[in-house]
């Protein structure tokens, strides 16, 4: 156990940190309890309409860089998501003023021997991976520098929004190494590989809205508003059903993966789970008697 009063808290993900221990310390009903040094929750809102997790990255000596102990966290995080299927999307974000993280934690990685950080490197690496393989919708909230595995873990969520402070970039091969925790596959994916070898090759970095321009974000704000837009994005996707949703990312994410022929088939089994829903029949119903669905992920 960690040195923290701070934990998760209600059916919102709180994930706590040693800098502001939060009050009235109650957690997912299925999940045992977690403590954090490295990574912070915030109150719910009021206007919150259904259960939305935040993720706050909070190291700020190291300017959120990624060492062992925040990828421990932030792997038990991850197991935890999923636990409470009352939770509709996840916001990833920074506690720390002006970066949103500054990638791998180097002053650790001069101490590892090579095989070591070859182990730390994978681990990261699966740990995005996890990431992007939630089920439910994830929005990356940057504000400030995201570089190196800071880009790369926003990379992984399904949607990204910056503030216009916001700086990307991917200087491994300034440092003779490539791009380790996905970035090499996952940002060719999105932005096309012509533009995705030239960041890399440069170890170039953009702003937001040359990232924007780029096709790295879907949406640039003025500083200090990242954070409101994923939440006002991820309000829009809380309403909606989400079985549906969730159907959704699984459709786009496996199909994408395959020629055109087979997605089609990953859309028709992706569909065919919704239809025996009571859910399905809520929104039918609801748009029969012109109201607002109410939908259980039932």
């Amino acid at each position: 156990m960690l040195s923290t009063t701070s934990r998760f808290l209600g059916t919102r993900l709180t994930l706590a940190s040693a800098f502001t221990p939060l009050a009235s310390p109650r957690l997912f009903s299925s999940s045992p309890d977690l403590v954090f040094e490295t990574l912070k929750a915030f109150p719910d809102e009021p206007t919150n309409p259904a259960s939305i997790a935040v993720l706050r990255m909070a190291r700020p000596a190291a300017k959120n860089a990624l060492g062992r102990q925040m990828l421990s966290e932030f792997v038990d995080a991850l197991e935890a998501i999923p636990q409470d299927q009352s939770l509709r999307a996840v916001i990833l974000t920074s506690e720390v003023e002006r970066v949103f993280c500054a990638g791998a934690d180097l002053k650790e990685r001069r101490t590892m021997s090579q095989q070591e950080a070859g182990m730390f490197v994978s681990k990261l690496r699966n740990s995005f991976t996890s990431l992007a393989n939630l089920p439910l919708p994830v929005i990356a909230a940057v504000e400030g520098a995201a570089l190196g595995g800071g880009i790369e873990i926003a990379l992984a969520c399904d949607m990204r929004v910056a503030g216009k402070n916001a700086i990307f970039g991917l200087p491994e091969t300034s440092l003779a190494i490539i791009p380790g925790a996905g970035g090499t596959q996952r940002l060719p994916r999105l932005i096309g590989a012509a533009r995705a070898k030239e960041l890399m090759f440069t170890a170039r970095r953009i702003n937001a809205d040359e990232a924007e321009k780029y096709g790295v974000v879907n949406h640039t704000v003025e500083a200090g508003a990242a954070f409101d837009k994923a939440f006002e994005i991820a309000t829009e996707i809380a309403r909606n059903g989400p079985i549906g949703v969730r159907a959704a990312k699984t459709a786009v994410d496996v199909g994408l993966q395959t020629d055109l022929t087979s997605g089609m088939e990953v859309e028709r089994a992706c569909y065919a789970q919704t239809i025996p829903t009571a859910d399905r029949m809520e929104g039918l119903n609801a748009f029969r008697e012109k109201r607002k669905p109410i939908y259980k992920g039932e």
